[in-house]
Protein backbone atom coordinates (compact mmCIF):
# COMPACT_ATOMS: atom_id res chain seq x y z
CA UNK A 1 0.00 0.00 0.00
CA UNK A 2 2.91 2.50 0.58
CA UNK A 3 4.50 3.85 -2.29
CA UNK A 4 8.24 5.11 -2.53
CA UNK A 5 9.32 7.75 -0.42
CA UNK A 6 9.33 11.30 -3.00
CA UNK A 7 9.64 14.18 -0.92
CA UNK A 8 10.97 16.17 2.25
CA UNK A 9 9.39 17.15 5.53
CA UNK A 10 6.94 19.13 6.76
CA UNK A 11 8.07 21.45 9.59
CA UNK A 12 6.35 22.31 13.24
CA UNK A 13 7.55 22.54 16.51
CA UNK A 14 7.48 20.23 20.02
CA UNK A 15 8.38 22.16 23.71
CA UNK A 16 10.16 19.31 25.89
CA UNK A 17 7.54 20.21 29.67
CA UNK A 18 10.41 17.63 31.50
CA UNK A 19 12.46 18.63 34.85
CA UNK A 20 15.65 16.31 34.77
CA UNK A 21 19.33 16.54 36.36
CA UNK A 22 20.84 19.12 34.38
CA UNK A 23 23.91 17.84 32.46
CA UNK A 24 27.06 20.27 32.19
CA UNK A 25 26.40 23.80 31.06
CA UNK A 26 27.37 24.55 27.76
CA UNK A 27 26.64 23.73 23.99
CA UNK A 28 25.91 20.41 23.24
CA UNK A 29 28.91 17.83 22.78
CA UNK A 30 29.75 16.03 20.16
CA UNK A 31 28.13 12.61 20.14
CA UNK A 32 30.36 9.86 21.39
CA UNK A 33 32.87 7.60 19.91
CA UNK A 34 31.43 4.40 21.69
CA UNK A 35 28.79 3.09 19.94
CA UNK A 36 24.97 3.55 21.47
CA UNK A 37 22.64 1.03 21.08
CA UNK A 38 18.80 1.15 21.63
CA UNK A 39 16.43 -1.74 22.10
CA UNK A 40 13.11 -2.36 22.55
CA UNK A 41 11.49 -2.67 26.15
CA UNK A 42 7.77 -2.58 25.55
CA UNK A 43 5.17 -1.91 22.12
CA UNK A 44 1.85 -1.42 22.77
CA UNK A 45 -0.76 -0.35 20.75
CA UNK A 46 -3.42 -0.64 17.64
CA UNK A 47 -0.88 0.53 15.13
CA UNK A 48 2.05 -1.20 16.23
CA UNK A 49 1.68 -5.08 18.02
CA UNK A 50 4.57 -6.34 19.15
CA UNK A 51 7.65 -7.51 16.55
CA UNK A 52 6.33 -4.51 14.18
CA UNK A 53 8.56 -1.72 14.92
CA UNK A 54 12.36 -1.48 14.48
CA UNK A 55 14.55 0.43 15.76
CA UNK A 56 18.62 1.15 14.64
CA UNK A 57 21.01 3.44 15.39
CA UNK A 58 22.76 5.60 13.11
CA UNK A 59 26.78 4.94 12.72
CA UNK A 60 27.68 8.17 14.32
CA UNK A 61 25.66 8.13 17.27
CA UNK A 62 23.39 11.35 15.91
CA UNK A 63 20.25 9.48 15.45
CA UNK A 64 17.96 6.41 15.80
CA UNK A 65 15.38 5.41 13.17
CA UNK A 66 11.94 3.75 14.15
CA UNK A 67 10.64 1.82 11.23
CA UNK A 68 6.98 0.39 11.63
CA UNK A 69 5.40 -2.31 9.02
CA UNK A 70 1.49 -2.23 10.16
CA UNK A 71 0.61 1.51 11.24
CA UNK A 72 -2.23 2.55 9.33
CA UNK A 73 -5.05 4.55 10.42
CA UNK A 74 -8.39 4.46 7.39
CA UNK A 75 -11.87 6.00 7.45
CA UNK A 76 -14.49 5.17 4.83
CA UNK A 77 -15.46 3.07 2.07
CA UNK A 78 -17.04 0.34 4.59
CA UNK A 79 -14.17 0.54 6.67
CA UNK A 80 -15.13 -0.39 10.54
CA UNK A 81 -14.84 2.89 12.50
CA UNK A 82 -12.20 1.46 15.00
CA UNK A 83 -9.77 1.53 12.11
CA UNK A 84 -9.83 5.24 12.09
CA UNK A 85 -7.82 6.06 15.08
CA UNK A 86 -4.51 4.23 15.73
CA UNK A 87 -1.50 4.76 18.30
CA UNK A 88 1.39 3.43 19.22
CA UNK A 89 3.89 3.21 22.59
CA UNK A 90 7.19 2.82 22.41
CA UNK A 91 9.53 1.96 25.68
CA UNK A 92 13.00 2.12 24.44
CA UNK A 93 16.08 1.26 26.46
CA UNK A 94 18.79 3.66 24.99
CA UNK A 95 22.60 3.13 26.38
CA UNK A 96 24.68 5.60 26.10
CA UNK A 97 28.40 5.49 27.20
CA UNK A 98 29.63 6.50 30.61
CA UNK A 99 29.68 10.20 31.20
CA UNK A 100 27.29 11.27 28.68
CA UNK A 101 23.45 12.27 28.55
CA UNK A 102 21.26 12.84 26.13
CA UNK A 103 18.09 14.42 24.85
CA UNK A 104 15.96 14.71 21.31
CA UNK A 105 16.67 17.80 19.85
CA UNK A 106 14.38 17.01 16.48
CA UNK A 107 12.17 14.39 15.23
CA UNK A 108 11.15 13.63 11.22
CA UNK A 109 8.15 11.50 10.34
CA UNK A 110 7.89 9.98 7.31
CA UNK A 111 4.47 8.41 5.73
CA UNK A 112 2.13 8.27 2.90
CA UNK A 113 -1.60 9.86 2.76
CA UNK A 114 -4.41 8.63 0.86
CA UNK A 115 -7.15 11.47 1.44
CA UNK A 116 -10.05 11.87 -0.44
CA UNK A 117 -10.77 15.41 -0.49
CA UNK A 118 -12.73 17.21 2.20
CA UNK A 119 -10.95 14.08 3.99
CA UNK A 120 -8.73 14.72 7.46
CA UNK A 121 -5.25 12.99 8.18
CA UNK A 122 -4.02 13.62 11.85
CA UNK A 123 -0.31 12.47 13.36
CA UNK A 124 0.44 13.09 16.84
CA UNK A 125 3.33 12.69 19.30
CA UNK A 126 4.47 13.02 22.89
CA UNK A 127 7.69 11.97 24.62
CA UNK A 128 8.95 11.29 27.78
CA UNK A 129 11.43 9.60 30.33
CA UNK A 130 10.11 6.95 32.61
CA UNK A 131 9.24 8.71 35.27
CA UNK A 132 8.82 12.18 34.32
CA UNK A 133 5.43 14.21 33.08
CA UNK A 134 5.15 13.58 29.71
CA UNK A 135 5.75 16.16 27.24
CA UNK A 136 2.79 17.87 25.42
CA UNK A 137 1.40 16.59 21.88
CA UNK A 138 2.05 18.19 19.30
CA UNK A 139 -0.37 17.84 16.32
CA UNK A 140 0.30 18.08 12.60
CA UNK A 141 -2.94 18.08 10.62
CA UNK A 142 -3.43 16.50 6.67
CA UNK A 143 -6.71 17.95 4.49
CA UNK A 144 -7.98 16.49 1.31
CA UNK A 145 -7.23 15.49 -0.93
CA UNK A 146 -3.76 14.03 -0.87
CA UNK A 147 -2.35 10.90 -2.82
CA UNK A 148 1.72 11.52 -1.89
CA UNK A 149 4.29 11.23 1.09
CA UNK A 150 3.26 13.49 4.03
CA UNK A 151 6.39 14.96 6.44
CA UNK A 152 6.13 16.40 9.94
CA UNK A 153 8.73 17.06 11.62
CA UNK A 154 9.21 18.22 15.77
CA UNK A 155 11.99 20.62 16.64
CA UNK A 156 12.71 21.85 20.28
CA UNK A 157 15.30 24.74 20.97
CA UNK A 158 18.52 23.67 23.34
CA UNK A 159 17.15 25.85 26.19
CA UNK A 160 14.18 23.19 26.24
CA UNK A 161 15.38 20.27 25.48
CA UNK A 162 14.35 17.57 28.08
CA UNK A 163 17.50 15.60 29.46
CA UNK A 164 17.73 12.23 30.25
CA UNK A 165 18.78 12.24 34.46
CA UNK A 166 22.89 11.49 34.25
CA UNK A 167 24.20 8.63 35.85
CA UNK A 168 20.02 6.47 35.73
CA UNK A 169 18.89 4.36 33.29
CA UNK A 170 15.40 5.73 32.05
CA UNK A 171 13.42 4.44 29.46
CA UNK A 172 12.50 6.80 26.66
CA UNK A 173 8.86 6.77 25.82
CA UNK A 174 7.36 7.59 22.46
CA UNK A 175 3.42 7.92 22.16
CA UNK A 176 2.62 8.73 18.61
CA UNK A 177 -1.32 8.42 17.04
CA UNK A 178 -2.20 8.57 13.94
CA UNK A 179 -6.35 9.66 12.59
CA UNK A 180 -8.02 9.20 9.45
CA UNK A 181 -11.17 11.04 8.72
CA UNK A 182 -13.88 10.73 6.40
CA UNK A 183 -14.88 14.56 7.04
CA UNK A 184 -16.91 15.93 4.45
CA UNK A 185 -15.79 13.63 1.62
CA UNK A 186 -17.70 11.18 -0.15
CA UNK A 187 -18.27 8.40 2.90
CA UNK A 188 -18.00 5.14 0.16
CA UNK A 189 -14.45 5.80 -0.22
CA UNK A 190 -11.40 4.84 1.46
CA UNK A 191 -8.51 7.75 3.19
CA UNK A 192 -6.04 6.23 5.07
CA UNK A 193 -2.77 7.39 6.72
CA UNK A 194 0.56 5.66 7.18
CA UNK A 195 3.49 5.46 8.76
CA UNK A 196 4.54 1.47 7.81
CA UNK A 197 6.93 0.53 5.60
CA UNK A 198 7.57 -3.12 4.47
CA UNK A 199 11.00 -2.04 2.88
CA UNK A 200 12.50 0.19 5.21
CA UNK A 201 12.34 2.91 3.03
CA UNK A 202 9.40 5.39 5.74
CA UNK A 203 10.71 5.62 8.93
CA UNK A 204 10.93 8.15 11.88
CA UNK A 205 13.96 9.78 12.17
CA UNK A 206 14.85 10.59 16.11
CA UNK A 207 17.67 13.25 16.41
CA UNK A 208 20.18 12.87 19.80
CA UNK A 209 21.66 16.02 21.32
CA UNK A 210 24.78 15.33 23.64
CA UNK A 211 26.25 16.96 26.49
CA UNK A 212 28.70 15.54 29.15
CA UNK A 213 27.68 14.94 32.63
CA UNK A 214 28.92 16.45 35.27
CA UNK A 215 32.19 14.67 37.14
CA UNK A 216 31.79 13.21 40.21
Amino acid sequence: MIKSLRTGFTAAAVTATLVTLSPSAGASASAPVDQVTVDVATVNGSGCRPGSAAVAVSPDNSAFTVTYSEYLAQAGGGVPAVEGRKNCLLSLVVHVPQGYTYAIAKVDYRGFGSLQPGAIGTQKASYYFQGMSQTAYRTHRFDGALDDNWQATDTTGIEALAWSPCGEQRNFNINTELRAEVGTSDPSKTSFMALDSTDGSINSVYHFSWKQCPAR
